[in-house]
């Protein structure tokens, strides 16, 4: 899976370059209308359109016979029946191939949020006291079997980031916290260091946007799928996630956030799709 990422990475690196100088708005509303348009090309070609529109047509005769025998209990009823009947396969006739269109959807909105959906943490002052609860929390999980390593673990920050409290571990959980926070501009790599000589990085973008941010390093095939920009851990690996809360990323004149992202990819796919829907013969 994390080759998979790569590559899609690496395509939307070539793609969004040109766009993004219209501006990252403009970017992610083009590039969610193109996705649109091309996932109604590729469900057109793996849906029965005749089945579907055959439905619908019968959905329409139904109808207009309820309309017209509205008098008669008898037909009105099996009329009725007709209508939930074709609805189901209706619906069936489109569920399926939505199936297989679930995954690039997946992947295409999973590039969209780590790109457009965070903002990079604020950088502080180098001699500025920050108050507690007023960095950002850092959290380390363990795996349920390996949970114990936490009483060894150790956190390694580079120039440019620094802890306000102390390593809080929970060794019954497998769970650890601390809070840090940035003191200059870019990306940078907090290492995670275990008794038994495991090490794993996760990044940490201060001050100046990266190209993609993602707050939550995991491990597993979903966790793969929904964060790109990092690779996920292996399944032999004693972590099972290191996270932290970037802040909510603002887009002008579109909802910021990962649920702003979502919003907007989900309705300019729809609008840019309902405009060639037509035109392109497809039925849905």
């Amino acid at each position: 899976m994390n080759a998979l990422n790569h590559a899609v990475t690496a395509v939307f690196d070539v793609l969004l370059g040109p766009l993004e100088i219209l501006g990252r708005p403009v970017a992610l509303v083009i590039v969610s209308g193109i996705f649109g348009v091309l996932a109604l090309i590729a469900f057109k070609h793996i849906s029965h359109q005749r089945g579907i529109k055959a439905a619908k047509d019968k959905i329409k005769a139904h109808l207009i016979e309820i309309r017209i025998y509205q008098d008669d209990l008898a037909i009105v009823g099996k009329a009725i029946l007709k209508v939930l009947g074709r609805n189901a396969q209706y619906l069936a006739l489109n569920f399926g191939p939505f199936i297989p269109l679930s995954i690039p959807f997946v992947l295409v909105l999973a590039q969209m949020v780590t790109r457009y959906g965070f903002a990079p943490v604020p950088v502080h002052a180098e001699s500025e006291q920050v108050m507690p609860g007023k960095g950002t929390l850092i959290e380390v999980e363990l795996a349920k079997d390996r949970a114990d390593l936490v009483r060894g673990l150790a956190i390694q920050y580079p120039s440019g980031v620094r802890a306000i409290s102390p390593l809080v571990r929970v060794p019954s959980q497998g769970r650890a916290f601390q809070e840090v926070v940035a003191t200059s501009a870019g990306a940078h790599e907090v290492e995670l260091v275990l008794a038994d000589g495991t090490r794993e990085h996760k990044a940490f973008v201060a001050g100046s946007r990266a190209r993609s941010m993602q707050p939550e390093r995991s491990r597993g095939f979903f966790a793969s799928l929904l964060w790109p920009a990092e690779d996920s851990f292996a399944r032999s690996s004693p972590f099972e996630r290191v996270s932290f809360a970037y802040p909510e990323s603002r887009l002008g004149w579109l909802p910021g956030g990962p649920a702003g992202v979502l919003i907007v990819f989900v309705v300019a796919s729809m609008a840019f799709g309902l405009i060639v829907m037509k035109p392109l013969g497809i039925e849905i």
